[in-house]
């Protein structure tokens, strides 16, 4: 009954999605919606950029594990991202109606720029995406009762994501945005409803949290450990600005102070609801110890679906699962979407002299599908949880091209030598010691590898002079 139901809404969503596919008429359309969202539309799909398969699985297993302190990447990092990038987009880049974040890269420094962080923009999307995939197996395995394998429920919800957002792009991700945010709202509410019924209060499980040390939020220890700290919140907070879905959603909205307000509206929801999951998942294990017993045989991902199949009644438990494939179907048809609109335009249209509109929309079909199978190869040999693929996928955005950005937007002198230099150090110095050290290293390596890029576009942009007259500067 309970997949039958969630089938239902699934058919549902992906229904509102083709139909709104018939907006599409051109590649801006496809990719930024035409530039028309309204103010509520754009909330919602700035909200639903981050509630994903990571705020419901990911934080909140991560919270049972770690409390505040492992989750000061997402939701903190996460929301100040929204704003900070809110507030750069709308007031620095609405104006110049680029489809792509990419397009600022060759404006204001060279084809080469461009191109080199495009992939490493694409490349980051890997484990963003394979996130959301694995979760939408996760999912479907729990209501069937293992009838549907992790590895087929996650071809399933691939298939279904792509079948509305291949036709729709942008469109069709907005508008179902709108109305999955509604649905997640109130489903965590509802869920949290039955969960305060069964855990004798909120301020209960509140002061039982506090008791074990999970609402300590800055760490207690020596210099090493906050480096660690700051690492997270910056990796998830700078590295996720540089993303083309945040640009996206951001920069569809019909004005800019649409832009502005969708965003820190966005930001302020998103980082309010986050926390619903991990209250509900710290009930379940005082609701039944044994579900923290059993967190080292079946991870604690598994925590939240198991308890709202256990303990709460049909009507909930569709609620529920509706909100999570809400969440999921969102930010992965968001995520598939923005690659394969980067690819297209940043990438191949170079390359095929008088491409016309409508070859570039189907080339952008095109490469999201082939995107989604990349990504679903990756999802079925990934070794990382959910929380951790997230979290990986901003690193190399952080020391690979955020540099760029915020130089290029702040700072005039920035160069195409200073970018490249930035691009060049950050990646190395990072990937250097990911390989070699991975996570033992006494720093963080993104944190490494930030500062390299940092000194790389100081000592580029100073050393080797270039004449920038004919470059986009912009004035701050």
């Amino acid at each position: 009954m309970l997949f039958l139901l969630v089938s239902i809404y699934i058919f549902f969503t992906i229904t509102i999605g083709i139909f709104a596919a018939r907006k599409v008429k051109t590649s801006n359309d496809f990719a930024v919606a035409g530039r028309s969202l309204s103010l509520p539309v754009v909330i919602a799909t700035v909200f639903a950029t981050w509630f994903g398969a990571e705020a419901i699985f990911g934080v909140s297993s991560t919270f049972i594990d770690e409390g505040l302190t492992g989750v000061v990447a997402d939701p903190f990092g996460a929301s100040l991202c929204l704003v900070i990038a809110g507030v750069i987009f709308s007031k620095y880049l609405y104006k110049f109606n680029f489809s792509t974040l990419s397009t600022f890269y060759r404006k204001r420094y060279n084809r080469s720029i461009e191109v080199i962080i495009t992939l490493i923009i694409i490349l980051s999307y890997l484990g963003w995406v394979a996130a959301q995939i694995t979760a939408i197996g996760l999912v479907l395995k729990v209501i069937t009762n293992g009838l549907i394998g992790e590895s087929l429920g996650m071809i399933l919800g691939t298939i279904a994501v792509l079948s509305y957002t291949t036709l729709g792009g942008m469109v069709s991700v907005a508008i179902i945005d709108l109305v999955q945010m509604i649905v997640i709202i109130i489903g965590l509410i509802i869920t949290v409803y039955f969960v305060v019924e069964l855990s004798g209060g909120i301020i209960p499980v509140i002061n039982l949290a506090s008791m074990n040390g999970k609402l300590n939020f800055f760490p207690n220890g020596n210099i090493w450990l906050w480096l660690s700290f700051v690492g997270s919140l910056i990796t998830m907070m700078l590295g996720s600005i540089t993303q083309q879905d945040v640009y996206q959603r951001i920069t569809s909205a019909r004005t800019q102070k649409i832009a502005l307000w969708g965003s820190l509206i966005g930001a302020l929801l998103y980082f309010c609801f986050a926390f619903l999951p991990m209250f509900i998942a710290y009930s379940a294990t005082i609701i039944n110890p044994e579900f923290s017993a059993n967190i080292d045989a079946h991870g604690s991902e598994i925590i939240l679906p198991l308890f709202i199949m256990q303990y709460t009644p049909i009507f909930a438990q569709v609620i529920f699962f509706g909100a999570v494939i809400s969440a999921i179907m969102s930010t992965s048809a968001a995520t598939l979407l923005a690659p394969s609109v980067m690819f297209t335009e940043n990438i191949l249209s170079e390359y095929l002299p008088g491409l016309t509109d409508k070859k570039k929309l189907l080339i952008m079909r095109q490469s999201l599908i082939v995107f989604a199978i990349a990504v679903l190869i990756y999802a079925f040999n990934s070794e990382l949880t959910i929380f951790g693929m997230v979290e990986s996928a901003y690193k190399v955005t952080l020391v690979g091209a955020f540099t760029p950005l915020i130089f290029g937007i702040f700072w005039k002198k920035a160069n195409d030598y200073g970018a490249l230099l930035a691009i060049i150090l950050g990646v190395f110095s990072w990937l250097s010691l990911e390989l070699l050290f991975g996570d033992h290293f006494i720093v963080p390596p993104q944190l490494i590898g930030f500062a390299f890029s940092v000194f790389g576009m100081l000592v580029g942009s100073l050393v080797f002079k270039q004449d920038l007259s004919k470059k986009l500067i912009i004035h701050t």
